[in-house]
Parts: C-alpha cells; structure tokens; sequence
C-alpha cells in the first residue's frame, strides 16, 4: 500500500507554481504581482524581464516554473496561457536587534513571503476579450418596429429683405 495520491487544486486547463519563503515583504512583492495578473505569459515574462525591483528575477522564475508544468505535466499550449492567479502570502519573520546609544537596542524585522502563480490556456476568443460566436448568435437583437413615423416637417422658410420688397 503506497501514499496516496494528491488531489488536483486547480482545473484541468490549469497548472501552478509556487514560490516559498522569498527574501522581501508581501507588500513589496505584491506590486509585482499586480504587475502580472490577467496578462498573457509571454508578455508577462517580457515585463518582468525588464522590471527595475530585485524581487522581478524570482518572480520570473516562478512564472517560468508554472509555465513549464503546463506544458510538461499537463500538455497544455503555451502560447495560450494566461496568468489567473498571482497571489502573495505572508511568511515568516526573522528578528534581528541593533545596538543603539546607551545600552538600549532596536528592534529589526526581516520578513519572507511566499508567491503563488496559476496560469489557464484559454480559447483564442477569450484571450483577445472577443465574444465566442455562440455567444454571439445567442445575444437577441432588438427587433425593428414596422410603424414608420409621420415625415417631419419643413423647416419655415425665412423671409428676406427682397422679398418683403416685392410684397410692398
């Protein structure tokens, strides 16, 4: 009798890659994160290739990583995928002291986080934000009405001085 296997978190057209105990707080790896959520792999790999933050490569990596199992683990297209989900928790926190002036010391807090990035392969439809055609032909146009409107009237015609001449 073996272990028994895991159960999947995501879907079927899904594949995750996670991160732990990254050297930087939530809050500062949250930016890039944000930076990365709903855009298409590729382009969020070219983002992070050219961010400025330190923390850019190891997100990169992870999103590299989720890349990879989708195409390896899960047979899925890469040039389909989008990032879903590209969430940040909160690890632990090491505490440091430095000594300051007079025998007091200060307090130092060195946090970690842990990143979580879920790629999907999407329809080609959804990845542009184009409705599917069956969703298309399922939308109900409004009818046209088969009353026609009474013409509109001719605009008065202006009098000018010529012609109040030639009625005097």
């Amino acid at each position: 009798m073996g272990k028994k296997a895991n159960t999947r978190k995501v879907k079927d057209n899904e594949a995750i890659a996670v991160a732990r105990n990254l050297r930087t707080s939530p809050r500062k790896l949250n930016l890039l994160a944000q930076l990365i959520r709903g855009k298409k792999a590729a382009e969020a790999l070219t983002l992070l290739s050219f961010d400025k933050h330190r923390m850019a490569l190891d997100v990169k990596k992870t999103l590299q990583s989720a890349v990879a199992n989708a195409e390896n683990n899960h047979q899925l297209d890469v040039d389909r995928l989008i990032v879903i989900e590209a969430s940040v928790g909160r690890a632990f926190v090491m505490k440091r002291y430095q000594a300051r002036a007079r025998g007091r010391g200060a307090g130092i807090e060195k946090p970690f986080s842990h990143l979580r990035v879920v790629v999907r392969e999407e329809q080609k439809s959804e990845i542009r934000g184009q409705k599917s055609e069956k969703k298309q032909s399922q939308v109900k146009k409004p009818e046209a009405k088969t009353e026609s409107k009474p013409a509109a009237k001719a605009p008065a015609k202006k009098s000018t001085p010529t012609a109040k001449a030639k009625k005097d």
